[in-house]
Formats: C-alpha cells, sequence, structure tokens
C-alpha cells in the first residue's frame, strides 16, 4: 500500500512539472524578447540623441571674430595737425560658422581715448556674410566724425614722447544668425579692442593682427 502511494505521489509531481517546466520556457522567452526590445529601444535612442548632439554642435551660432589688421593717425608727428586730424581703420570680421550667415543689419565704429569718445561714424551699410567668409572693414575717421582739439592733440604728443599712444576701438553691429530659411532674433555685438600706435602714428607690430574679444549685450 505505501509503495502505491510513493508511485501515485511521483506520478502527480511529474503532471505538475510539465506545465511547470512550459510556463517557465514562455517566462523566459517572454523576458528575453523583451530585454532584446528594450536594447534596440534604447540604442535607437543613443543613436537619435548622438545626431541631435552633432547637429546642434553644426548648427549651434558661434559669434563673429574680429581682427585688427590696420590702425593709423597721420600726422601724429606734426603739433599743428589737429585740425586735419585723421583716423584710418582696417579689420577683418570673420564668420566662423559652417552652415550659418550673418546679416549685418547695421555696423557702427566708435574710437576712445581713456575712456573719451573721440568719434563715432557707420562703417558698412548692411551686408550678409556667407559661412566660412572674411569681410574686410576699411574707415577713415575725419574732422568732421572726430573731436579731437589742440589740448587732446598735446596728450597724444606727450604720451608720443614715451613711445606709444594706446586707443580703444568699438565695433557695435545688430546682427541677426541665417540657417537655410530660418532667420534668428536680432542680437547686438560689440567687439572691443585696444590698439597702440608708434611715433610715425603707425600701428605697433605687437597689435597687429590682434584678435578682438565679442560679446552681445
Amino acid at each position: 500500500m505505501c509503495g502505491s502511494n510513493k508511485q501515485t505521489s511521483e506520478h502527480i509531481k511529474r503532471q505538475h512539472t510539465i506545465p511547470y517546466y512550459a510556463q517557465r520556457v514562455r517566462d523566459s522567452c517572454t523576458t528575453r524578447v523583451t530585454k532584446i526590445l528594450c536594447a534596440i529601444f534604447l540604442c535607437l535612442i543613443l543613436v537619435v540623441g548622438v545626431v541631435f548632439f552633432i547637429l546642434w554642435l553644426s548648427l549651434r551660432p558661434h559669434r563673429p571674430r574680429f581682427y585688427i589688421v590696420d590702425f593709423s593717425i597721420p600726422g601724429l608727428n606734426q603739433h599743428s595737425e589737429f585740425e586735419n586730424a585723421q583716423i584710418t581703420l582696417n579689420v577683418t570680421a570673420r564668420n566662423p560658422n559652417q552652415h550659418i550667415g550673418i546679416y549685418y543689419i547695421s555696423m557702427v565704429g566708435s574710437i576712445f581715448y581713456e575712456d573719451q569718445n573721440m568719434g563715432s561714424s557707420p562703417l558698412m551699410d548692411p551686408f550678409y556674410q556667407e559661412p566660412k567668409t572674411t569681410t574686410i572693414v576699411y574707415h577713415t575717421f575725419n574732422v568732421a566724425t572726430l573731436t579731437v582739439n589742440s589740448r587732446r592733440w598735446k596728450e597724444f604728443m606727450d604720451n608720443r614722447q614715451q613711445g606709444a599712444v594706446v586707443f580703444r576701438i568699438d565695433i557695435m553691429a545688430a546682427i541677426r544668425f541665417k540657417v537655410s530659411t530660418w532667420g534668428s532674433q536680432h542680437h547686438k555685438m560689440h567687439a572691443n579692442c585696444d590698439v597702440a600706435v608708434g611715433q610715425d602714428g603707425s600701428i605697433l607690430p605687437a597689435w597687429k593682427n590682434k584678435k578682438c574679444p565679442v560679446y552681445f549685450t
């Protein structure tokens, strides 16, 4: 009798074990499929994120770059030249962006000496600058746009005797960036450059091709 009960118990156990293992197999397959789908989904998210990051890097606007090419005050070595004072400015504006153009709506230059504005004048008419291009900005400030009197000229002469006269150039421009048919809002850009001239009124070599800090307001 005991032997018969034992065989019956083992038979029932085997009957219960087959569905149990079948369920385990189904659960295992479901888990594996779920893991594969999750892995594919995460890979897609990673790929999309990398693509968007690369696009963001390539389409993120970079500030224009300004460099001083030349700056001179003819007649600085003449005591009586203040009545005909002129300042010649030559800078380059570089668009460093790979796919983004820049609209210059306006550009105004100002010359400062010891934080005093000596004169301001428009530098360029509105223009569009293609990506990866450089524009030459050349302008002469004459007696009509400069406020130079005999006292100020004497200060120039005194500093000239010490070897250098230092000025500051401020270029203010209203710009907007352009990508294909999309254009950004207007930005007010400033480029500030210190520059020094020697006794002959010409730019000193150490200041030539100097990069100007650029910021937005």
